[in-house]
């Protein structure tokens, strides 16, 4: 195990807490206190996930969010004192892929990142085929990018292997339930307003040209179909 985790906390003591448990199971981690400063750290750390604090100084969670380079490669864990599922909605909305409410048990939130990782890899390893394809979309499975005709997607980790799921089986109708459990693979803190929430901003990023190739089965659930 040596994947590399930031903890964006500004509470020293629950930051610091979090990085030597981290250590202790054999992850590389550090912590940065300060929203602006973080930033500026992340293209020099690489780091393969984020364990992020909402309420920062300089700049609060969900700004950082909006700016983080390389969206696709990089796990977003949220971690906040706030119970209001609109604030959780947020942070979903802008590309976290979990969200864990203070105070939390260390032993859950080890758990949550290990899932989120051994999720992100196991999509990377999709080998089957180099690339797949549909009505002009197309997913480089090795590279983890996705094209909408000549655009290039700048997709978070989980729009990735739902548009991934859906492109791959055209035609097939998945129920939200489903897609919850192959995209997300645990019990999901949003439910499967999750679903709903991640299909609405696929649609919005294939943009006018690609969005109704994903196809609203009413009250069923999603499927990907072929355009016309």
């Amino acid at each position: 195990m040596n994947e590399k985790i930031m903890v964006i906390e500004d509470e020293k003591r629950i930051a610091d807490a979090i990085v030597y448990a981290l250590k202790k199971e054999g992850y590389t981690a550090e912590a940065v206190y300060h929203g602006g400063e973080a930033l500026k750290r992340l293209p020099e750390f690489c780091p393969d996930a984020i364990i992020l604090d909402v309420m920062l100084p300089g700049m609060d969670g969900y700004d950082i969010l909006k700016k983080l380079p390389d969206k696709g490669r990089l796990g977003v864990i949220m971690l906040t004192a706030k119970e209001d599922i609109v604030n959780k909605i947020l942070g979903l909305e802008l590309g976290a892929d979990d969200y864990i409410t203070k105070p939390f048990d260390m032993r859950e939130l080890l758990a949550r990142l290990k899932s989120l990782l051994r999720r992100m890899q196991t999509a990377g390893e999709k080998q089957d085929a180099d690339t797949i394809s549909l009505g002009g979309v197309v997913l480089h499975l090795n590279r983890r990018t996705a094209l909408a005709g000549d655009k290039l997607l700048d997709l978070t980790p989980k729009e990735y292997d739902l548009l991934s799921l859906l492109v791959s089986s055209p035609d097939r109708v998945y129920t939200r339930e489903q897609l919850l459990d192959l995209v997300w693979g645990m019990e999901y803190i949003g439910g499967t307003r999750t679903v709903d929430i991640h299909v609405q901003r696929l649609r919005k990023k294939l943009g006018p040209d690609y969005a109704d190739m994903i196809q609203t089965v009413h009250g069923i659930g999603y499927k990907a179909l072929e355009r016309v």
